[in-house]
């Protein structure tokens, strides 16, 4: 069993990034809300507890506190901006409104020698002090230490900027050590749990997946398990996990709507049937999808009739499947591939102001209308782990890492109506894309532009322009290029690919593939553009 620790949330945005530093650290955490029961933190026995921010004020929200509890679990507890303030106010400290309020980036100046920040700066003063460069986001501040604690960091602007009772190995920071702005931030929460909270560190994807495949074995049994294979990341390790763990036990469904990448489909089958022998049903349902989106252009109704669709098309396999018409007794079970940032959603605790577990159904519902149970052996995972795991189940890294792709697919990228005519084009134009961004390395880094860039694809735009090509002229069709980077997918930046490598493709595209005649490249950023074009 893992050493686990517990990650209360008070509402905070970043509260995700905590658990994935912890996960880092190679020790297991879960969120749950910090309205939990006194009687759940005794039953999850954690090893440590944290306390995330949250967007509220100590002293004019009397309700938003951590349990009674966690002050007497007898575990070390760290609390993190409002975290350090709910900690202050509980242990007979103050927190008082603050006139100087701190939002981004701040120098902190570490005091006292305390184990969580021994040894750990970035800077050193003139006069020998310690500096921590840091992300701050607070209004309020903690203006009075409980008894017991002593000062731990501070700014010029906020005097108690972390606090520390060590007889207890309580710990507490205003400033935020999850996000990358806070430099040794991963730093300080792996000393809080390897080294003050002695959790070890076994969470790691080569040795989970002895775990996972018992675990799904015991809760499968000798039933049989039907999953909606899509090709992406998440669906694909979550079948490669499923089928080391039973075996033939499990079918795949994979429905093929016309709108994937160029040979997606047969790459697929290849890689699952071809090389982990897996049994998997191919649903050729282009022409009906394709002839259900004739003359819609509305991006929203396009993403509508497609995953309206899959879902129909899915279900009528999987009710013959369940029949048990291949011989077999019938599906019990239905498996998605739900990763852990789907499982944490916001809002549904007592306060309202706090993050809720739930399960998230990946295919809408569908293990209610189909009379099935639900298997999701990835819900644990963020997706940096999916994708170790993928890698150490045997998966290819080219299609473990792979650029997110829609789950419209190319319905999107084709703006306006989508004819296959267009799909074709773009199929074979994106194609060349991904292929030169691949080829094509970066001097300073050795990496290649693919590997830089977190999203790349073409959009094909419904549109002619005319052309010249050898004596004659053409009126074809245009694409755009798009490639982005960034580290949350919420804000993004246009990638400033090489001129040579563009000019490249550019030619490529034009050349080799018939009815482009023209090339663009997005330099749009998102806000205010968004990453993909529908």
């Amino acid at each position: 069993m893992h050493d686990k620790v517990l990650i209360l949330d008070f509402g905070s945005q970043v509260t995700q990034l905590i658990a994935r530093r912890v996960r880092e650290a190679q020790v297991y955490c879960e969120i749950h809300p910090n309205d939990v029961s006194d009687d759940f933190i005794k039953a999850f026995m954690p090893k440590a507890i944290i306390l995330s921010g949250s967007h509220a004020s100590t002293y004019e929200d009397h309700e938003l506190r951590a349990p009674a509890q966690v002050w007497q679990q007898g575990v070390p507890v760290l609390g993190i901006c409002y975290g350090m303030q709910t900690m202050a106010v509980q242990l007979g400290g103050q927190v008082s409104w603050s006139d100087h309020r701190e939002f981004g980036y701040a120098e902190v100046r570490a005091h006292g020698h305390t184990q969580l920040l021994s040894g750990i700066e970035d800077f050193a003063t003139p006069e020998g002090h310690g500096m921590l460069k840091v992300w701050m986001s607070h209004g309020d501040k903690v203006s009075a230490l409980p008894p017991g604690f002593k000062l731990m960091a501070s700014t010029p602007s906020c005097p108690i900027a972390g606090m520390a009772d060590e007889s207890r190995h309580f710990y507490a920071v205003q400033f935020h050590p999850e996000v990358t702005h806070t430099l040794k931030g991963e730093a300080m929460l792996r000393r809080f749990v390897r080294d003050i909270a002695g959790c070890q560190g076994d969470w790691q994807m080569g040795s989970y997946i002895d775990e996972a495949v018992a675990k799904i074995r015991e809760q499968v049994g000798d039933e049989e398990v039907i999953l909606g294979l899509s090709g992406g990341v998440d669906s694909s390790v979550a079948a490669a996990l499923i089928h080391r763990a039973i075996g033939d036990q499990l079918t795949c469904v994979f429905v093929d709507h016309g709108l994937l990448r160029l040979n997606e489909g047969d790459a697929v089958m290849e890689m699952f049937e071809g090389k982990l022998h897996a049994h998997v049903v191919r649903v050729d349902a282009s022409e009906l999808f394709l002839k259900e989106l004739a003359g819609v252009t509305d991006p929203e109704q396009k993403r509508k009739i497609i995953g309206r669709l899959f879902v129909d098309v899915f279900k009528a396999e999987a009710e013959k499947l369940k029949a048990g018409d291949r011989g077999h007794k019938g599906a019990k079970w239905l498996a998605q591939g739900t990763i852990y940032p789907d499982v944490v959603e916001s809002g549904g605790t007592k306060t309202k102001k706090a993050t809720t577990i739930k399960s998230h159904h990946n295919v809408g519902g569908l293990p209610e209308q189909l009379g099935l149970k639900l298997l999701e052996p990835l819900r644990e995972l963020f997706k940096d782990e999916v994708r170790a795991l993928g890698v150490a189940l045997g998966l290819p890294a080219e299609m473990v890492y792979r650029h997110p792709f829609p789950g419209p697919g190319l319905g999107v990228r084709i703006l306006g109506e989508v004819k296959k005519e267009y799909a074709d084009l773009l199929r074979r134009a994106d194609a060349i894309f991904i292929e030169e961004l691949r080829g094509w390395k970066d001097e300073a880094t050795g990496k290649s532009w693919y590997e830089l860039t977190s999203q790349a694809f073409t959009v094909f735009l419904p549109v002619k322009s005319v052309g010249v090509m050898g004596d004659g002229r053409t009126y074809d069709y245009v694409v755009a290029l798009r490639a982005v980077q960034t580290s949350d997918f919420m804000t993004a930046d246009w990638a400033e690919l090489p001129y040579g490598l563009l000019k490249k493709v550019s030619g490529r595209i034009i050349n080799e593939v018939r009815g482009i005649n023209r090339v663009t490249y997005d330099v749009s950023s998102k806000p205010p553009a968004t990453i993909e074009w529908e």
